[in-house]
């Protein structure tokens, strides 16, 4: 079975870089301009497409991205149209999708409904919030029966103790978060993200991302230079929303932001 995360990530390493991971909030501002931010993003050099799912209470993300998915909201995105989201970038692209939501959407429909819908549509791995793996047996099995792979995410104070039991628990990539807090653009780096992704590597031979707060194309080099791929989102999503009303806008911000982010010199490990 292909595995197109896996093969992401062997493309970038044979290219000596990080894989770059574009993060966007599915329906954002509106179904139609969403698709084509998706298409701007990938076309412009994204790697792998995280796609939030909108929800009303989503706890780990900053203001951008919780008005992002008010936004979408507001539109009238739902669990279905996100689906079909995913159906329409599938279209035009073979990009690995990953969904970035939380465990209260996938509870509602049931672990084995939602990994079956999301496999159909078009969606690699899920990336659930909230849930620790010590709470996903049920979740794990879900998505391994479909063949969905999972992703889970190692906090700055996550004790080294745990590492070995989220590693275990995933099967795309183990997702760093840069710092404490909540999603958002930064000024400064936090410290220690090389030893950090180094204690990681002790534990599995998967791909290591990082993300939260990565916003220019320094911290991109930066991080580059230990993880295997970086993650950016709100500085992607902050394309939208500073035109939110203008179509061809957005598209010629997103490409140009994306053309700054994702320069070779950037990426180079």
């Amino acid at each position: 079975m292909s595995n197109r995360i896996a093969d992401a990530f062997v493309k970038t390493r044979a290219e000596k870089r990080a894989c770059f991971v574009a993060y966007l909030c599915a329906g954002d501002p509106d179904f139609k301009t969403s698709v084509a931010a998706c298409r701007a993003v990938i076309e412009s050099g994204a790697d792998i497409l995280e796609l939030g799912v909108p929800f009303s209470d989503p706890l780990a993300d900053g203001l951008t991205n919780q008005l992002a998915a008010q936004r979408a909201l507001e539109d009238g995105m739902t669990a279905g149209r996100v689906l079909d989201l995913v159906r329409a970038v599938r279209e035009f692209s073979d990009v690995p999708i990953v969904f970035y939501t939380y465990y209260n959407l996938v509870f509602a429909q049931g672990s084995e409904a939602y990994a079956k819908a999301a496999k159909e549509a078009g969606v690699d791995a899920l990336l659930t919030l909230d849930l620790p793996p010590e709470e996903a047996e049920g979740h794990l099995a879900a998505c391994k029966a479909e063949g969905l792979q999972t992703v889970f995410i190692v906090a700055p104070t996550t004790p080294d103790e745990r590492l070995p039991l989220i590693c275990n628990a995933t099967t795309a990539f183990v997702y760093y978060v840069s710092r404490e807090g909540v999603t958002g653009e930064q000024a400064s780096m936090s410290e220690g993200i090389a030893s950090r992704v180094t204690a990681i590597k002790a534990h599995t031979d998967l791909p290591v991302v990082v993300g939260f707060g990565i916003s220019t194309a320094e911290h991109v080099r930066t991080v580059a230079q230990s993880a295997d791929g970086v993650v950016v989102g709100s500085a992607i999503v902050n394309c939208i929303a500073a035109n939110p009303t203008d179509f061809a806008a957005i598209t010629t911000a997103l490409k140009e932001k994306m053309q700054a982010l994702c320069a070779k010199d950037s990426l180079a490990g």
